[in-house]
């Protein structure tokens, strides 16, 4: 989602806990790109990241809210041996539970007042099947998911009429991602989406095409025939 928002012109800050792991990402994606450190389990944190984001970058137009760390954490074998809920661990439950709900919600807090004091923004909350959310040996992936997909419903509901629109995106299956262990069969590991399915979706929610789109779930994998019910083009321009 990077990658595709700064091809299309857009200034980008990537956050994570370790500062030196966000600032080689971002030098890796190049000029355009800053990379701060920030814990958003923490307040603290959340509230000083993005005061310096503001003081860096001018402001943020799009709040895209990715927090999260996988079931590798909690059972590095979960994709070929799930594990019952009553084995998982009450610290490796919060630890999910805390990065991806919590942190989804300070960030927003965070954000979303300056985006009314500043008439306009937009909040997309990047989501999962509710097939995920509800399958075998996925706690606490899937609980938390899903608890991310209900605040941000909850989000949308709140800022309706506001200048400031929130929606869900989500890819459509699973994905190739950091998150996979090394375990996986070599057809399952084929069968894995491409993480830039993810480009073209989050690209258009950034520009003018996509002005006054609220509370809706996108599914990445759908998102052609998506736009194409609503008679819009793919390539609508670049984020305004």
């Amino acid at each position: 989602m990077a990658e595709a928002l700064l091809r299309a012109g857009a200034r980008v800050t990537v956050t994570g806990r370790e500062r030196s792991r966000a600032q080689a990402v971002a030098s890796e994606l190049g000029p355009a790109a800053l990379g701060l450190g920030m814990d958003v389990r923490d307040e603290a944190s959340v509230l000083a990241g993005v005061d310096q984001i503001y003081e860096q970058v001018g402001g943020v137009d799009m709040l895209v809210n990715n927090a999260g760390i996988g079931m590798r954490t909690v059972n590095p074998r979960f994709f070929t041996d799930p594990q019952p809920f009553w084995e998982v661990s009450a610290s490796g439950f919060r630890a999910v539970f805390e990065t991806k709900v919590t942190g989804s919600f300070l960030v927003a807090r965070a954000v979303v007042p300056r985006m009314l004091a500043a008439s306009g923004g937009r909040v997309v909350t990047i989501s999962m099947n509710e097939q995920t959310m509800t399958r075998r040996g996925f706690v606490p992936y899937g609980p938390s998911g899903a608890a991310v997909e209900a605040l941000a419903r909850v989000m949308a509901a709140d800022l309706a009429g506001s200048s400031v629109t929130a929606n869900l995106l989500l890819p459509g299956g699973a994905t190739a991602t950091g998150m996979i262990p090394d375990q996986v069969p070599a057809g399952s590991r084929d069968a894995l989406l491409d993480p830039a399915i993810m480009g073209p979706p989050i690209v258009w929610l950034a520009c003018d095409e996509a002005k006054g789109v609220h509370d809706e779930r996108i599914v990445a994998t759908e998102f052609d025939a998506w736009l194409a019910r609503r008679g819009a083009a793919p390539d609508a321009g670049a984020p305004s």
